[in-house]
Protein backbone atom coordinates (compact mmCIF):
# COMPACT_ATOMS: atom_id res chain seq x y z
CA UNK A 1 0.00 0.00 0.00
CA UNK A 2 1.31 3.64 -0.89
CA UNK A 3 1.86 6.04 1.69
CA UNK A 4 -0.94 7.94 0.28
CA UNK A 5 -3.40 5.21 0.88
CA UNK A 6 -2.01 4.02 3.95
CA UNK A 7 -2.51 7.80 5.29
CA UNK A 8 -6.09 7.67 3.77
CA UNK A 9 -6.82 4.09 5.36
CA UNK A 10 -5.74 5.90 8.71
CA UNK A 11 -7.67 8.53 8.70
CA UNK A 12 -10.65 6.35 7.86
CA UNK A 13 -10.32 4.33 10.41
CA UNK A 14 -9.70 7.19 13.08
CA UNK A 15 -13.28 8.43 11.59
CA UNK A 16 -15.03 5.33 12.12
CA UNK A 17 -17.89 4.95 14.36
CA UNK A 18 -18.13 1.57 17.15
CA UNK A 19 -20.61 0.08 15.22
CA UNK A 20 -18.67 -0.16 12.18
CA UNK A 21 -15.78 -1.29 13.43
CA UNK A 22 -17.41 -4.10 15.25
CA UNK A 23 -17.85 -5.58 11.98
CA UNK A 24 -13.91 -6.07 10.76
CA UNK A 25 -13.02 -9.33 10.08
CA UNK A 26 -10.44 -9.09 12.59
CA UNK A 27 -13.30 -7.73 15.59
CA UNK A 28 -15.03 -11.26 14.52
CA UNK A 29 -12.49 -13.31 14.72
CA UNK A 30 -11.12 -12.35 18.16
CA UNK A 31 -14.76 -13.19 19.32
CA UNK A 32 -13.92 -16.96 18.85
CA UNK A 33 -10.25 -17.09 19.73
CA UNK A 34 -9.89 -19.40 16.58
CA UNK A 35 -6.20 -19.41 14.33
CA UNK A 36 -6.58 -17.72 11.15
CA UNK A 37 -4.32 -19.44 8.15
CA UNK A 38 -2.36 -16.65 6.69
CA UNK A 39 -1.60 -16.90 2.65
CA UNK A 40 0.75 -16.32 0.20
CA UNK A 41 0.22 -16.79 -3.35
CA UNK A 42 3.07 -17.23 -5.63
CA UNK A 43 4.05 -17.17 -9.66
CA UNK A 44 4.25 -20.46 -11.14
CA UNK A 45 6.26 -19.34 -14.30
CA UNK A 46 8.90 -20.98 -15.58
CA UNK A 47 12.42 -19.16 -17.09
CA UNK A 48 14.39 -20.49 -19.92
CA UNK A 49 17.97 -20.42 -19.83
CA UNK A 50 18.23 -16.88 -21.89
CA UNK A 51 15.35 -15.41 -19.21
CA UNK A 52 17.18 -16.43 -16.03
CA UNK A 53 19.15 -13.40 -13.61
CA UNK A 54 22.61 -14.38 -12.67
CA UNK A 55 23.85 -13.33 -9.59
CA UNK A 56 26.86 -13.24 -8.14
CA UNK A 57 27.51 -13.23 -4.25
CA UNK A 58 30.19 -10.58 -2.43
CA UNK A 59 31.15 -11.39 1.09
CA UNK A 60 30.80 -15.20 1.13
CA UNK A 61 30.21 -15.98 5.12
CA UNK A 62 27.76 -16.97 7.08
CA UNK A 63 24.95 -14.45 5.82
CA UNK A 64 25.81 -14.66 2.66
CA UNK A 65 25.76 -18.40 2.48
CA UNK A 66 21.93 -18.03 3.93
CA UNK A 67 21.16 -15.06 1.85
CA UNK A 68 22.63 -16.91 -1.50
CA UNK A 69 20.79 -20.27 -0.78
CA UNK A 70 17.32 -18.57 -0.27
CA UNK A 71 17.49 -16.72 -3.43
CA UNK A 72 18.40 -19.57 -5.38
CA UNK A 73 14.91 -20.89 -4.45
CA UNK A 74 13.39 -18.83 -6.92
CA UNK A 75 12.65 -19.67 -10.24
CA UNK A 76 14.97 -18.64 -12.99
CA UNK A 77 18.20 -17.27 -10.17
CA UNK A 78 21.51 -18.92 -10.98
CA UNK A 79 24.60 -17.99 -9.47
CA UNK A 80 27.51 -17.77 -11.53
CA UNK A 81 30.58 -16.17 -9.41
CA UNK A 82 31.72 -15.81 -5.68
CA UNK A 83 33.99 -13.43 -4.02
CA UNK A 84 35.56 -13.35 -0.74
CA UNK A 85 39.06 -12.54 1.01
CA UNK A 86 39.37 -15.68 2.67
CA UNK A 87 40.42 -18.76 0.62
CA UNK A 88 38.75 -21.31 2.76
CA UNK A 89 35.00 -19.62 1.55
CA UNK A 90 35.66 -19.41 -2.14
CA UNK A 91 36.53 -23.32 -2.10
CA UNK A 92 33.53 -23.43 0.17
CA UNK A 93 31.52 -21.70 -2.53
CA UNK A 94 32.33 -24.34 -5.68
CA UNK A 95 31.27 -27.35 -2.47
CA UNK A 96 28.42 -25.81 -2.07
CA UNK A 97 27.55 -24.19 -5.94
CA UNK A 98 30.04 -26.30 -8.06
CA UNK A 99 33.02 -26.16 -9.83
CA UNK A 100 31.96 -23.66 -12.75
CA UNK A 101 31.80 -20.67 -10.33
CA UNK A 102 33.44 -17.91 -10.98
CA UNK A 103 35.92 -17.16 -7.91
CA UNK A 104 37.55 -14.30 -7.00
CA UNK A 105 39.23 -12.19 -4.58
CA UNK A 106 38.67 -8.86 -5.63
CA UNK A 107 34.33 -7.86 -6.23
CA UNK A 108 35.93 -5.59 -9.02
CA UNK A 109 36.30 -8.48 -11.04
CA UNK A 110 32.41 -9.33 -10.64
CA UNK A 111 31.34 -5.74 -11.43
CA UNK A 112 33.30 -6.45 -14.64
CA UNK A 113 31.79 -9.46 -15.59
CA UNK A 114 28.82 -8.96 -17.91
CA UNK A 115 27.49 -12.03 -17.11
CA UNK A 116 25.95 -10.96 -13.96
CA UNK A 117 22.87 -9.52 -13.37
CA UNK A 118 23.00 -9.11 -9.64
CA UNK A 119 25.13 -9.16 -7.11
CA UNK A 120 24.52 -9.91 -3.00
CA UNK A 121 26.46 -7.97 -1.04
CA UNK A 122 27.02 -9.45 2.29
CA UNK A 123 30.56 -8.13 3.44
CA UNK A 124 31.19 -6.42 6.84
CA UNK A 125 29.52 -3.20 7.38
CA UNK A 126 32.04 -1.14 6.66
CA UNK A 127 32.12 -2.14 3.02
CA UNK A 128 28.43 -1.61 2.72
CA UNK A 129 28.62 1.64 1.18
CA UNK A 130 31.54 1.73 -1.29
CA UNK A 131 30.51 -2.03 -2.91
CA UNK A 132 26.83 -0.79 -3.12
CA UNK A 133 27.69 1.87 -5.08
CA UNK A 134 30.35 0.32 -7.45
CA UNK A 135 27.82 -2.40 -8.18
CA UNK A 136 25.29 0.42 -9.08
CA UNK A 137 27.31 2.48 -11.23
CA UNK A 138 28.12 -0.69 -13.29
CA UNK A 139 24.47 -1.73 -13.89
CA UNK A 140 24.28 -4.05 -11.57
CA UNK A 141 21.29 -4.62 -9.30
CA UNK A 142 21.90 -4.67 -5.90
CA UNK A 143 20.60 -7.03 -2.78
CA UNK A 144 22.46 -5.11 0.47
CA UNK A 145 22.69 -6.44 3.52
CA UNK A 146 21.10 -4.22 6.30
CA UNK A 147 22.20 -2.09 7.87
CA UNK A 148 22.80 -0.68 4.55
CA UNK A 149 25.46 1.79 6.26
CA UNK A 150 28.07 1.98 8.83
CA UNK A 151 27.94 5.78 9.42
CA UNK A 152 25.15 8.21 8.81
CA UNK A 153 26.88 10.31 6.24
CA UNK A 154 26.95 6.86 3.83
CA UNK A 155 23.27 6.51 2.86
CA UNK A 156 22.98 9.78 0.50
CA UNK A 157 25.28 8.58 -1.96
CA UNK A 158 23.80 5.03 -2.31
CA UNK A 159 20.19 6.98 -2.73
CA UNK A 160 21.98 9.05 -5.46
CA UNK A 161 23.89 5.99 -7.13
CA UNK A 162 20.43 4.08 -7.11
CA UNK A 163 18.15 6.86 -8.75
CA UNK A 164 21.07 7.54 -11.49
CA UNK A 165 21.53 4.18 -12.16
CA UNK A 166 17.95 2.98 -12.33
CA UNK A 167 18.75 -0.59 -11.25
CA UNK A 168 17.23 -2.32 -8.36
CA UNK A 169 18.43 -2.19 -4.90
CA UNK A 170 16.68 -3.62 -2.18
CA UNK A 171 18.02 -3.64 1.27
CA UNK A 172 18.21 -7.08 3.50
CA UNK A 173 16.50 -7.11 6.49
CA UNK A 174 15.44 -10.39 5.31
CA UNK A 175 11.91 -10.36 7.43
CA UNK A 176 10.73 -7.75 6.02
CA UNK A 177 8.51 -9.23 2.99
CA UNK A 178 7.20 -11.49 5.45
CA UNK A 179 3.39 -12.96 5.66
CA UNK A 180 3.85 -11.79 9.82
CA UNK A 181 4.49 -8.13 8.51
CA UNK A 182 1.55 -8.05 5.66
CA UNK A 183 -0.64 -9.12 8.29
CA UNK A 184 0.31 -6.29 10.93
CA UNK A 185 0.52 -3.77 8.03
CA UNK A 186 -3.42 -4.94 7.37
CA UNK A 187 -4.18 -5.22 11.13
CA UNK A 188 -2.65 -1.85 12.10
CA UNK A 189 -4.56 0.20 9.16
CA UNK A 190 -7.72 -1.36 10.30
CA UNK A 191 -7.63 -0.57 13.65
CA UNK A 192 -6.85 -3.43 15.27
CA UNK A 193 -4.99 -1.48 18.43
CA UNK A 194 -6.04 1.89 18.10
CA UNK A 195 -3.41 4.44 18.24
CA UNK A 196 -0.26 3.40 18.78
CA UNK A 197 1.43 4.25 22.40
CA UNK A 198 4.59 1.91 22.60
CA UNK A 199 6.41 -0.74 20.66
CA UNK A 200 8.48 -2.97 23.06
CA UNK A 201 11.29 -5.48 21.57
CA UNK A 202 13.94 -7.39 22.98
CA UNK A 203 16.33 -10.23 22.10
CA UNK A 204 18.18 -12.17 24.55
CA UNK A 205 20.56 -14.51 23.91
CA UNK A 206 22.51 -17.24 25.66
CA UNK A 207 25.03 -18.84 23.55
CA UNK A 208 28.44 -17.97 22.28
CA UNK A 209 27.82 -17.92 18.32
CA UNK A 210 24.36 -15.40 19.26
CA UNK A 211 27.27 -13.41 20.79
CA UNK A 212 29.29 -13.05 17.74
CA UNK A 213 31.57 -15.91 19.12
CA UNK A 214 32.09 -17.56 15.66
CA UNK A 215 34.33 -20.35 14.91
CA UNK A 216 38.04 -19.51 13.51
CA UNK A 217 39.06 -21.78 10.89
CA UNK A 218 42.30 -23.45 11.68
CA UNK A 219 43.97 -22.40 8.65
CA UNK A 220 43.16 -18.74 9.77
CA UNK A 221 46.80 -16.72 8.69
CA UNK A 222 47.99 -13.93 6.31
CA UNK A 223 48.34 -15.77 3.97
CA UNK A 224 44.83 -17.49 3.26
CA UNK A 225 43.30 -14.15 4.58
CA UNK A 226 43.43 -10.30 2.58
CA UNK A 227 43.63 -8.10 5.84
CA UNK A 228 44.98 -5.29 4.49
CA UNK A 229 42.00 -5.24 1.79
CA UNK A 230 39.28 -6.17 4.79
CA UNK A 231 40.60 -3.36 6.55
CA UNK A 232 39.76 -0.82 4.01
CA UNK A 233 39.01 2.44 5.16
CA UNK A 234 39.40 1.36 8.60
CA UNK A 235 42.77 2.26 10.64
CA UNK A 236 45.55 0.06 9.86
CA UNK A 237 46.53 -2.57 13.02
CA UNK A 238 48.60 -5.62 12.60
CA UNK A 239 46.56 -9.23 11.36
CA UNK A 240 44.13 -10.43 13.91
CA UNK A 241 41.72 -13.42 12.82
CA UNK A 242 39.15 -12.14 15.41
CA UNK A 243 38.84 -8.82 13.35
CA UNK A 244 38.19 -10.54 10.38
CA UNK A 245 35.99 -13.46 11.46
CA UNK A 246 34.08 -11.58 14.65
CA UNK A 247 34.23 -8.52 12.67
CA UNK A 248 30.43 -7.32 14.31
CA UNK A 249 32.82 -6.95 17.65
CA UNK A 250 33.77 -3.99 16.79
CA UNK A 251 32.97 -0.37 15.59
CA UNK A 252 35.54 -0.41 13.25
CA UNK A 253 33.57 -2.43 11.08
CA UNK A 254 30.80 -3.59 12.38
CA UNK A 255 27.40 -1.60 14.12
CA UNK A 256 27.44 -3.37 17.59
CA UNK A 257 23.96 -4.64 18.48
CA UNK A 258 22.03 -1.79 16.69
CA UNK A 259 22.95 -2.02 13.28
CA UNK A 260 22.78 -6.03 13.92
CA UNK A 261 19.24 -6.51 15.66
CA UNK A 262 17.83 -2.91 16.31
CA UNK A 263 17.34 -2.22 12.36
CA UNK A 264 15.22 -5.28 11.81
CA UNK A 265 12.77 -4.34 14.32
CA UNK A 266 13.30 -0.58 12.84
CA UNK A 267 12.48 -2.21 9.31
CA UNK A 268 9.06 -3.44 10.67
CA UNK A 269 7.86 -0.99 12.92
CA UNK A 270 8.34 1.55 9.93
CA UNK A 271 6.77 -0.49 7.28
CA UNK A 272 3.87 -1.46 9.69
CA UNK A 273 2.34 2.31 10.63
CA UNK A 274 4.30 3.42 7.48
CA UNK A 275 6.62 5.60 9.38
CA UNK A 276 9.56 7.73 8.66
CA UNK A 277 10.97 6.73 11.94
CA UNK A 278 12.16 8.33 15.49
CA UNK A 279 13.60 11.68 15.98
CA UNK A 280 15.18 11.09 19.46
CA UNK A 281 17.11 8.29 21.14
CA UNK A 282 18.46 8.20 24.57
CA UNK A 283 20.93 4.95 24.89
CA UNK A 284 22.65 3.06 27.77
CA UNK A 285 24.56 -0.38 28.12
CA UNK A 286 27.77 -1.87 28.61
CA UNK A 287 30.04 -4.90 28.26
CA UNK A 288 28.69 -7.33 31.25
CA UNK A 289 30.33 -10.39 29.98
CA UNK A 290 32.00 -10.79 26.82
CA UNK A 291 35.27 -8.87 27.51
CA UNK A 292 37.22 -10.92 24.62
CA UNK A 293 38.17 -7.55 22.90
CA UNK A 294 35.34 -6.03 21.42
CA UNK A 295 34.76 -2.07 21.79
CA UNK A 296 30.98 -2.68 21.61
CA UNK A 297 28.66 -3.08 24.24
CA UNK A 298 26.44 -6.71 24.73
CA UNK A 299 23.54 -4.95 26.87
CA UNK A 300 22.36 -2.25 25.12
CA UNK A 301 18.85 -0.44 26.10
CA UNK A 302 17.63 2.28 23.65
CA UNK A 303 14.55 4.66 24.23
CA UNK A 304 13.38 6.48 21.10
CA UNK A 305 10.52 8.98 20.03
CA UNK A 306 8.30 8.82 17.43
CA UNK A 307 6.52 12.26 16.86
CA UNK A 308 2.99 12.53 15.80
CA UNK A 309 2.83 12.03 12.11
CA UNK A 310 -0.24 11.27 9.91
CA UNK A 311 -0.15 7.62 10.06
CA UNK A 312 0.56 7.90 14.04
CA UNK A 313 0.12 9.31 17.35
CA UNK A 314 3.17 9.89 18.86
CA UNK A 315 4.73 7.23 21.09
CA UNK A 316 7.50 5.46 22.56
CA UNK A 317 10.06 2.99 21.71
CA UNK A 318 11.88 0.31 24.01
CA UNK A 319 14.73 -1.77 22.88
CA UNK A 320 16.82 -3.91 24.44
CA UNK A 321 19.43 -6.40 23.84
CA UNK A 322 21.34 -8.74 26.18
CA UNK A 323 23.91 -11.24 25.24
CA UNK A 324 24.15 -13.04 27.93
CA UNK A 325 20.54 -13.94 29.19
CA UNK A 326 20.97 -16.81 32.14
CA UNK A 327 16.79 -17.50 31.53
CA UNK A 328 18.20 -19.38 27.95
CA UNK A 329 16.91 -16.24 25.71
CA UNK A 330 13.87 -15.13 23.91
CA UNK A 331 12.61 -12.48 21.97
CA UNK A 332 9.78 -10.56 21.13
CA UNK A 333 7.98 -7.53 19.14
CA UNK A 334 4.80 -6.32 20.34
CA UNK A 335 2.97 -2.87 19.19
CA UNK A 336 0.78 -1.62 22.23
CA UNK A 337 -2.21 0.82 21.50
CA UNK A 338 -5.02 2.64 23.19
CA UNK A 339 -7.12 -0.78 22.02
CA UNK A 340 -5.28 -3.66 22.24
CA UNK A 341 -2.26 -4.78 21.75
CA UNK A 342 0.11 -6.96 18.18
CA UNK A 343 2.82 -9.61 18.46
CA UNK A 344 4.33 -9.28 15.61
CA UNK A 345 6.56 -11.93 13.98
CA UNK A 346 7.61 -13.30 10.38
CA UNK A 347 5.21 -16.35 10.82
CA UNK A 348 2.61 -14.90 12.68
CA UNK A 349 0.74 -12.28 14.32
CA UNK A 350 -1.27 -11.88 17.71
CA UNK A 351 -3.83 -9.55 18.78
CA UNK A 352 -4.74 -9.50 22.06
CA UNK A 353 -7.79 -7.02 22.98
CA UNK A 354 -9.39 -6.06 26.48
CA UNK A 355 -11.95 -3.95 27.55
CA UNK A 356 -10.80 -0.75 29.27
CA UNK A 357 -13.47 0.59 31.89
CA UNK A 358 -13.32 3.82 33.26
CA UNK A 359 -15.63 3.26 36.20
CA UNK A 360 -14.46 3.55 39.67
CA UNK A 361 -12.94 0.40 41.49
CA UNK A 362 -13.28 -0.36 44.80
CA UNK A 363 -9.70 0.53 45.66
CA UNK A 364 -10.82 4.69 44.82
CA UNK A 365 -13.77 4.18 46.11
CA UNK A 366 -13.45 3.27 49.95
CA UNK A 367 -12.53 6.88 51.18
CA UNK A 368 -16.57 7.71 49.99
CA UNK A 369 -19.92 6.72 51.90
CA UNK A 370 -21.81 4.37 50.68
CA UNK A 371 -24.40 6.46 49.46
CA UNK A 372 -21.85 8.40 47.94
CA UNK A 373 -20.55 5.61 45.76
CA UNK A 374 -23.86 4.63 44.46
CA UNK A 375 -24.15 7.89 43.06
CA UNK A 376 -20.99 8.09 41.43
CA UNK A 377 -21.53 4.46 40.08
CA UNK A 378 -24.83 6.06 38.27
CA UNK A 379 -23.23 9.31 37.03
CA UNK A 380 -20.73 7.58 34.85
CA UNK A 381 -23.14 4.74 34.03
CA UNK A 382 -25.23 7.76 32.90
CA UNK A 383 -22.53 9.39 30.84
CA UNK A 384 -20.77 6.39 29.39
CA UNK A 385 -17.35 6.89 29.93
CA UNK A 386 -16.37 4.08 28.60
CA UNK A 387 -13.43 4.36 25.82
CA UNK A 388 -14.35 2.97 22.35
CA UNK A 389 -12.52 -0.17 22.97
CA UNK A 390 -15.27 -1.12 24.89
CA UNK A 391 -17.74 -1.73 23.24
CA UNK A 392 -15.57 -3.94 20.65
CA UNK A 393 -15.14 -7.58 20.89
CA UNK A 394 -12.10 -8.55 23.42
CA UNK A 395 -9.91 -11.70 23.17
CA UNK A 396 -6.61 -13.16 21.46
CA UNK A 397 -6.99 -14.27 18.21
CA UNK A 398 -3.51 -15.16 16.14
CA UNK A 399 -2.74 -15.56 12.25
CA UNK A 400 -0.13 -18.22 11.24
CA UNK A 401 1.51 -19.00 8.51
CA UNK A 402 0.85 -22.36 7.13
CA UNK A 403 3.02 -25.39 7.36
CA UNK A 404 4.20 -25.16 3.74
CA UNK A 405 5.46 -21.58 3.77
CA UNK A 406 8.73 -20.56 2.35
CA UNK A 407 9.36 -18.38 4.04
CA UNK A 408 10.46 -14.17 4.98
CA UNK A 409 13.69 -14.73 3.32
CA UNK A 410 12.76 -16.60 0.52
CA UNK A 411 9.66 -13.86 0.04
CA UNK A 412 12.22 -10.87 0.63
CA UNK A 413 14.26 -12.19 -2.53
CA UNK A 414 10.68 -13.09 -3.71
CA UNK A 415 10.19 -9.31 -4.03
CA UNK A 416 13.92 -8.46 -5.12
CA UNK A 417 13.74 -10.59 -8.49
CA UNK A 418 10.22 -10.11 -9.09
CA UNK A 419 10.74 -6.26 -9.10
CA UNK A 420 14.06 -6.91 -11.37
CA UNK A 421 12.14 -8.58 -13.80
CA UNK A 422 9.02 -6.00 -13.69
CA UNK A 423 10.65 -3.10 -13.14
CA UNK A 424 9.09 -2.46 -9.90
CA UNK A 425 9.78 -0.97 -6.84
CA UNK A 426 11.03 -2.96 -3.70
CA UNK A 427 9.83 -3.36 -0.66
CA UNK A 428 12.94 -1.99 1.42
CA UNK A 429 14.81 0.38 -0.88
CA UNK A 430 17.46 2.64 -0.26
CA UNK A 431 15.51 5.42 1.15
CA UNK A 432 13.58 2.90 3.48
CA UNK A 433 16.76 1.40 3.90
CA UNK A 434 18.90 4.42 5.65
CA UNK A 435 15.65 5.64 8.10
CA UNK A 436 15.56 1.80 9.35
CA UNK A 437 19.87 2.45 9.47
CA UNK A 438 19.34 5.81 10.31
CA UNK A 439 17.28 4.81 13.44
CA UNK A 440 19.21 2.06 14.60
CA UNK A 441 22.78 4.13 14.40
CA UNK A 442 21.07 6.46 17.29
CA UNK A 443 21.67 3.76 19.49
CA UNK A 444 25.81 3.80 18.61
CA UNK A 445 25.59 7.76 18.82
CA UNK A 446 23.85 8.04 21.89
CA UNK A 447 25.74 5.42 23.36
CA UNK A 448 29.00 7.15 22.37
CA UNK A 449 28.41 10.39 23.38
CA UNK A 450 26.41 9.56 26.59
CA UNK A 451 23.54 12.12 26.10
CA UNK A 452 20.01 11.65 23.93
CA UNK A 453 20.66 12.86 19.95
CA UNK A 454 18.15 13.70 17.36
CA UNK A 455 17.58 12.73 13.65
CA UNK A 456 15.10 13.93 11.22
CA UNK A 457 13.54 11.06 9.90
CA UNK A 458 12.17 12.95 7.12
CA UNK A 459 15.40 14.32 5.80
CA UNK A 460 17.79 11.38 7.06
CA UNK A 461 19.97 13.56 9.15
CA UNK A 462 21.28 13.64 12.76
CA UNK A 463 20.23 16.43 14.14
Amino acid sequence: MSQKNSRRSFIKRASLTSAALSTAPFIISATTNQPQLLQRIYSTKEFGVNEQINIALIGTGIQGIYDTQAALQVTGVKIVAACDLYTGRLERAKELWGNDIFLTRDYREILNRKDIDAVLIATSDHWHQTITVAALKAGKHVYCEKPMVQNFNEGQEIIKAQQASGKICQIGSQGMASLGNEKAKELYEDGAIGDIVMLDMYNDRYSAEGAWQYPVPTDASEKTVDFDTFLGKAPKVPYDNNRFFRWRNYKDYGTGVAGDLFVHAFSTLNYVISSDGPNRALATGGLRYWKDGRDVPDVSITLYDYPKTETHAPFNAAFRINFIAGSGGGGGFKLIGTEGEMEVGQNSVTVNRSKLSMEPSGYSMISFTEDMQAQIRKEYASKELNTRASSLATGSTTWQAPRDYKGAHYDHFYNFFNSIRNNEKVIQDPKFGLRAAGAALLANESYSRKQPVHWNPKEMKLM
